[in-house]
């Protein structure tokens, strides 16, 4: 929806087939959506192809490791080839995250120091730093159900927010996932205004085991961001009283 305010179409499930340049400069991209095939006039082409761990730039091919891929490790960051050898990082396998790899390094570190560490979490957040931002934890609602996981979900829209309206930036939700029966929280997902800095949150939840009724229960401060959490976990529970309960 910000995006369609801002002028830009979306594209989903579509690829992009080829492109000529025009005399005029720029280029026509060639794009196939389920719809149909058509063409763009773009000034530019930005193509993002994703990355993946490439062992042979520490060399570590030359020592029996696949020349492509990721490296096995164990809890203690230890490689499967070589116990002596720690591996982190994009190396060790997704989620390629510099907080994820940074973890892994201090595990790393205490284990080659003899200490009993292991890398052991629950939950990794993740966050893209658009505008609006975009953050996540967990699993999503849809991931959850394929699991066979009877969930439920609390929403609440910033625009709902004294605070993010106040400073113009009303774009976005919270959205909690909660399991049924346990009520554990399993997952966020967030849109909006510093929403990598919410994230945290609700990662410390899963990582502790909160059900959404220490969430709701948590007095967050007023007019603040962080107050969505909380409404989307009344939400959740069929408690909100600043949006439309489900």
């Amino acid at each position: 929806r910000t995006c369609k305010k801002r002028g830009i179409e979306v594209f989903l499930q579509s690829k992009a087939t080829g492109h000529a340049p025009q005399k005029k400069g720029g280029t026509s991209l060639e794009i196939e959506t389920p719809q149909s095939k058509r063409s763009i006039d773009a000034d530019a082409v930005l193509l993002a192809v994703g990355r993946r761990p490439d062992p042979t730039v520490v060399g570590l091919e030359k020592i029996g490791f696949p020349n492509k891929g990721a490296i096995a490790v164990n809890r203690r960051m230890q490689s499967n080839l070589h116990p002596h050898l720690y591996v982190i990082g994009d190396l060790a396998g997704p989620p390629l995250l510099a907080h994820k790899a940074s973890k892994e390094g201090v595990v790393a570190a205490e284990c080659i120091a003899g200490l009993a560490s292991e890398n052991d979490y629950r939950a990794m957040p993740g966050a893209v730093f658009t505008d609006p931002e975009v953050a996540t934890v967990g699993l999503t609602q849809a991931e959850a159900e394929k699991r066979g996981m009877d969930v439920h979900v609390g929403k609440f829209p910033f625009v709902a927010s004294g605070r993010a309206l106040s400073t113009n930036h009303a774009d976005g939700f919270v959205k909690i996932v909660v399991e049924k029966g346990t009520e554990l929280v399993v997952g966020a997902h967030m849109v909006g205004d510093h929403v990598s800095e919410l994230i945290g949150e609700v990662t410390l939840a899963i990582e502790m085991g909160a059900t959404v009724e220490d969430l709701a229960l948590t007095i967050h401060p007023h007019p603040t961001l962080s107050e969505a959490v909380m409404e989307a976990s009344e939400a959740a529970l069929g408690k909100a009283i600043h949006t439309v309960n489900r």
